[in-house]
């Protein structure tokens, strides 16, 4: 407890007068306001961005028109805080009278002047973050008025005012998530990368853990917002007596985990109800000890935002293989049927699929058909016959990768292609992985759709998303070795490879790290983590040290190991040619437009660059891109996201057409937002990069806006 309270009161604050920036200088005690959750302040002039995404339904829309079709031709620069750290960014700022706040790389929080970008305080928990934080969260009772932010493991509750922690909440100002879960705390690993939800007085949080065993379960828990204390808990991988339980073996809430929530929520205020998307159980690959459909992984689920009881649920994928996450956070919709108005919630996948229910009681508005797949011929391992396939709309992403869709880049990189396509297993969706021969998974892990998720035009009942077009491999190995081989194996070989290859540029090699870092930095990092990768603090001493010693040493042996992992990952590995780009034809990146009220498509964009085949006439590829779009009233569609090319661009929403794109510092991995202070509109986005390691890293928030 003592070194929990040093940390907070140690934490670095530094401010300058905030009453100029219209934020009110009277503040009720922090805790102890009696008054109801009420909404920022608005004024003549003023629109704010007070949520992740722009509303809790994760709407990505804005009412704002003064930069429309018209005159987005003439966006300027209006101002840009560099946080003067490295490390890339995949932040979406929130802001609220007039104040944006938002993270930087190391998980500082900041305030800033919205209009001018003038920092107004700082908060400094002591700890560096090195996994990436998407947003904070604002919540407001009367005078009481906090950030809820992210660091490591643990969620602070922030003065908005001054930065400060609030110390009756919690411990010293802050919760720790590892807490409250099935084991030991310190050998949880845990940590968000999505925004607390908000709903009254609740903050609802999911987390982020690993996907190999041992790692904890992805519990759904909700927090006062006053206290810190725990209220309720959604157990995603059920307890006796709980729903679903029958879908695992025995007993699997002890000894299995993740199922979690790492992408964000949605909250419907009206009818007091969560939307919780998750992912799938650990572990990734194999899953001979957990035979069944494993709810609630990869399920939505509608909770009772009050108290945390199931009222539906869907399920996307029964026993997951493949790491088909729900991977976005799902977008509250209204369309028409038969003439009338309908709630609903779309869902993207991974796999490229879009869901759309009736919110309030899950009722499918396109038919789902449940299609039957090839059963695995792995030993132990135990399919599920059949998976969800939505009728419309049609796939935004290729289902089946074909010679014919192997890439022309050059005859060169084709014939490669060709000639390892086919020595590869290609049966589209679901095909089980083999044992010894690669499987082509098409999209790949990292979609289809990702976590940007979706924006939703209420004018029109178009859902605008951006998508991944690209393909991996993957192989399962006995497991073996002992010692080190075999921890790295069962923890780091879905990432790396088996032979430490990894697939640059999204996951470095780690052949030659001995040369790069310490014995003592390595162990660090396999505990604590770093960017997208978990730490895992649950592995014995023995294991970590052996698991160090291997990647120092390059240590092999053929001696079989133990554990319930019978057979490991041989890694993902995206089917990239000898030069680097992917061996699937063009797009590799693409922007949609969907109609919600017919389920068709209203236009289709390729989405990025890579500059240097642009100046080679290879303009339209697309890129892999990471981060959402936010459509507006005045008839704009903006989005960043492409890894590669630094670009943000401005579509006509209707047509798809480009009106305006600039380069930005770095690319811009994150969901950009809009806002507007004394009668200006502004459209921020932060630029850190972080993706390709081949390119330079930093964390700079860069705001445009008409000339005035």
């Amino acid at each position: 407890m003592d070194k929990i309270g040093d940390v907070a009161r140690r934490a670095r604050v530094s401010m300058c007068t905030v009453a100029a920036f219209g934020i009110c200088a009277a503040m009720a005690a922090p805790g102890q306001s009696d008054s109801k959750p009420t909404a920022p302040t608005t004024v003549k002039g003023q629109t704010d961005w007070p949520v992740y995404n722009g509303s809790a339904g994760n709407s990505h829309y804005s009412k704002l028109r003064q930069i429309n079709t018209r005159n987005v031709a003439k966006l300027k620069q209006a101002w840009s805080y560099d946080t003067g750290e490295k490390g890339g960014l995949e932040t979406s700022p929130i802001i609220v009278d007039g104040v944006l706040y938002a993270y930087t790389p190391t998980q500082e929080v900041i305030a800033l002047n919205a209009a001018t970008g003038k920092q107004i305080w700082k908060f400094n928990s002591g700890m560096v973050g090195k996994r990436p934080e998407r947003a904070v969260a604002y919540w407001q009772s009367g005078n009481d008025k906090r950030i809820f932010a992210a660091v490591t493991n643990y969620i602070y509750a922030l003065d908005a005012t001054t930065g400060k922690p609030i110390l009756t909440f919690g411990v010293d100002g802050r919760i720790d998530l590892r807490e409250n879960l099935r084991g030991e705390t310190a050998l949880q690993s845990v940590a968000m990368t999505s925004p607390v939800a908000i709903y009254k007085d609740l903050i609802i949080a999911g987390d982020a853990v690993p996907e190999t065993l041992p790692c904890p379960p992805g519990d759904i828990r909700a927090y006062d917002a006053v206290s810190g204390k725990l209220r309720w808990t959604f157990h995603t991988i059920p307890h006796p007596g709980e729903f679903g339980y029958d879908t695992w073996p025995k007993n699997a809430w002890t000894t299995n985990g993740s199922a979690n929530n790492w992408t964000g929520m949605a909250v419907d205020a009206e009818h007091g109800i969560v939307y919780v998307p998750t992912g799938s159980a650990a572990t990734d690959w194999y899953g001979a000890d957990r035979i069944g459909d494993d709810l609630f992984a990869n399920s939505l689920i509608a909770l009772k935002a009050e108290t945390g009881e199931r009222i539906w649920h869907f399920q996307g994928v029964r026993h997951d293989l493949w790491d088909r996450d729900f991977p976005s956070p799902p977008t509250l919709v209204t369309v028409r049927r038969n003439g009338k108005n309908v709630e609903a919630v779309a869902q993207t996948s991974k796999q490229g699929y879009l869901f759309l229910f009736n919110r309030l009681n899950g009722t499918p508005l396109f038919p789902i058909q449940y299609r039957k797949y090839p059963a695995s011929d792995v030993p132990g391992e135990v399919t599920a016959a059949e998976q969800p396939y939505p009728t419309k709309p049609a796939p935004f992403s290729r289902q089946l990768l074909t010679e014919d869709l192997l890439t022309e880049r050059t005859p060169e990189a084709h014939q490669w292609a060709l000639e390892h396509f086919r020595t590869y297993v290609t049966h589209g969706q679901f095909t089980p992985n083999s044992v010894g021969k690669n499987t082509i998974m098409f999209p790949g892990f990292d979609g289809g759709a990702e976590w940007g998720g979706s924006a939703f035009d209420p004018e029109t009942g178009i859902l605008y998303l951006n998508a991944n077009d690209v393909a991996l491999t993957e192989s399962l190995v006995k497991h073996s070795g002992s010692g080190g081989r075999a921890t790295y194996m069962s923890q780091c070989s879905l990432c790396h490879g088996e032979n430490l290859a990894g697939s640059p540029p999204a996951i470095p090699a780690l052949v030659g790290i001995e040369k790069k870092m310490s014995a003592d930095d390595i162990g660090s990092l396999i505990a604590d983590g770093k960017g997208r990768m978990p730490g895992v603090p649950g592995l014995a001493q023995k294991q970590r040290d052996e698991l160090v010693s291997y990647l120092m040493n390059g240590q092999r042996d053929d001696t079989v190991g133990s554990g319930p992992v019978t057979y490991d990952s041989t890694g993902y590995h995206k089917f990239l040619d000898p030069e680097g780009y992917p061996a699937v034809a063009t797009p590799w990146g693409t922007l949609n437009a969907i109609d919600l009220n017919t389920g068709k498509y209203v236009w289709k964009n390729t989405l990025g660059q890579y500059p240097e085949l642009v100046a080679k006439g290879m303009k339209d590829t697309g890129s892999e891109n990471y981060g959402g779009p936010v459509v507006t009233a005045g008839g704009l569609l903006i989005i960043a996201a492409t890894v590669v090319d630094k670009k943000i661009r401005i579509f006509d929403k209707r047509t798809g057409k480009l009106l305006w794109e600039t380069v930005l510092p770095f690319p811009a991995n994150a969901t950009p937002a809009t806002y507007e202070v004394n009668g200006r509109q502004y459209i921020v986005i932060a630029a850190g990069g972080g993706r390709d390691p081949k390119m330079a890293t930093g964390g700079v928030y860069v705001a445009f806006a008409l000339p005035e």
